[in-house]
C-alpha cells in the first residue's frame, strides 16, 4: 500500500527530546516500511527514517529560535501533501484538524488520528461540522467528550520491542518521567515519594508556557534530600532511568489521552502506580501491571504493595499488548477498509429501469 504519514512539524520525527506524537508516528512509519509498504513522510528536514523523506522545513519547529509563525509552514505542509495525493493510496494526518476543510473540498482519501484532549467546548462545533471526517481515537476515555464523530477504531500506541530492554531486579528510586505541568502531578509524585521516605528521580521537560508555574509551584518542593531534578533527557537514557526505578509514578489529574509513559515503563518491566483517569485504566492492569490509586495516601499505601508485582508480568503484558507490530496492523485494518469503501449505489425502481431500456432502444436506431 502507499501511504502517507503526515506529522506536526513541532519535533523532528522521531523527536530528540520529548514528543509524543511525533514519536507514534516514528514507530508507526518505520513498521509500515519493515512490512513492505511504501511510506512518505512529511515531517521536518531533521527527521531521521527509512520511509521517503518530504521535509517541509529544516529542522523542528521547537528548536528553531528564529521561527516565529509556526502556523505558516503547516500550511505550506498541506499544499506539499496536496502536490502528491495522486501517489498514495491514503493519506494519515497526525495533524488534528488543520487539514479538514482541504480533505473535504478536495475529497482525499484519508484519516486523522487525534493525540490530545477533546475535552475542550470550543472544539464541539468545529467537529460537528466536520462530522464526516473519518477519525481513529487512541482511547475510549479520550473520544467520550466528542461520541459522536466519526470514530473508525481506537488504536492504542505500541512501541519497537526492542526499544528498551527489561530491568528484572527491584529498583532503588522511584521515578517521574515527562512534563512539568499542573495536570500531570509532578507535585504529587513529590509528595508521595516524601510520605514514602523513598529517592525521586524527575526526568521532565518545562515548556515556555509551564516556566512560572515550575518556577513557584515545583522549585520549591525540590529542595528535599529524597528529590533529584534530572530535567530532561534523551531516548537513550530512558531504558536505565526507568529500568532502575521501583515503580514510575503517574499522578495525573486531567483525562489523559494516552500516556506513552506508561507503555515505555512497562517494557522495561517497571510498575505503574497511576492516578484512575482518562486512558490510565485502559493501559495499566490493576495488580498486574501497576495499582490504580486515587491520591496521595492510595499511591503511598500502592508503593508498599510493588512487591507483589512481578516485572517479568509487566514486560510480557508489553509485549502482548503494546508493541509497534500491532498497531501497525490495527492502522493497516483501518487503512484497507477505508480504501476499499466505494460510493453508495443509487436504487432505481422498475420504472427507472424502463425508461433506460427505452432510451438504449431510441439511441440505436
Amino acid at each position: 500500500m502507499r501511504i502517507a504519514q503526515v506529522a506536526p512539524l513541532y519535533e523532528s520525527v522521531p523527536p530528540k527530546l520529548y514528543g509524543g506524537t511525533e514519536r507514534v508516528v516514528s514507530w508507526l512509519t518505520e513498521e509500515l516500511v519493515a512490512q513492505g509498504h511504501e511510506v512518505t513522510l512529511f515531517a521536518s528536514g531533521d527527521s531521521l527514517t527509512t520511509a521517503r523523506l518530504v521535509p517541509v522545513c529544516p529542522e523542528a519547529l521547537r528548536m528553531n529560535a528564529h521561527c516565529i509563525d509556526q502556523l505558516s509552514y503547516h500550511v505550506h505542509l498541506l499544499e506539499r501533501v496536496l502536490q502528491e495525493r495522486d501517489e498514495f493510496d491514503l493519506i494519515h494526518f497526525h495533524i488534528d484538524y488543520l487539514h479538514f476543510p482541504l480533505s473535504r473540498s478536495q475529497q482525499l482519501t484519508q484519516v486523522s488520528t487525534l493525540h490530545g484532549r477533546l475535552d475542550i467546548p470550543d472544539l464541539v462545533p468545529l467537529y460537528r461540522e466536520f462530522s464526516d471526517m473519518p477519525l481513529i481515537s487512541i482511547s475510549e476515555a479520550q473520544r467520550r467528550p466528542l461520541v459522536w464523530a466519526n470514530w473508525q477504531k481506537t488504536v492504542q500506541h505500541g512501541l519497537p520491542e526492542d526499544s528498551f530492554d527489561a530491568w528484572i531486579e527491584p529498583g532503588k528510586y522511584l521515578a517521574f518521567l515527562g512534563r512539568v505541568s499542573p495536570e500531570k502531578g509532578l507535585d504529587d509524585a513529590i509528595a508521595i515519594a516524601k510520605r514514602c521516605g523513598i529517592p525521586l528521580k524527575i526526568a521532565a521537560k518545562i515548556d515556555r508556557a509551564d516556566r512560572e508555574y515550575f518556577e513557584k509551584q515545583i522549585k520549591p518542593l525540590l529542595k528535599h534530600k529524597l528529590i533529584e531534578f534530572i530535567g530532561e533527557i534523551h531516548d537513550q537514557e530512558k531504558n536505565d532511568f526507568l529500568g532502575q526505578a521501583m515503580a514510575l509514578l503517574f499522578p495525573i489529574n486531567w483525562q489523559e489521552p494516552f500516556g506513552i509513559v506508561m507503555i515505555e515503563a512497562m517494557a522495561c518491566g517497571v510498575p505503574v502506580i497511576a492516578y484512575s483517569k482518562g486512558s490510565v485504566p485502559e493501559v495499566i492492569e490493576d495488580g498486574l501491571t501497576g495499582f490504580l490509586v486515587r491520591d496521595v495516601d492510595s499511591a503511598a499505601k500502592a508503593v508498599v504493595r510493588l512487591n507483589e508485582i512481578d516485572r517479568r508480568v509487566c514486560r510480557q503484558r508489553f509485549e502482548q499488548r503494546f508493541t509497534a507490530r500491532r498497531m501497525a496492523q490495527d492502522y493497516l485494518n483501518i487503512y484497507e477498509n477505508i480504501v476499499k469503501r466505494e460510493p453508495k449505489s443509487i436504487a432505481l425502481t422498475d420504472g427507472d429501469l424502463s425508461w433506460m431500456n427505452l432510451e438504449s432502444r431510441s439511441s440505436t436506431t
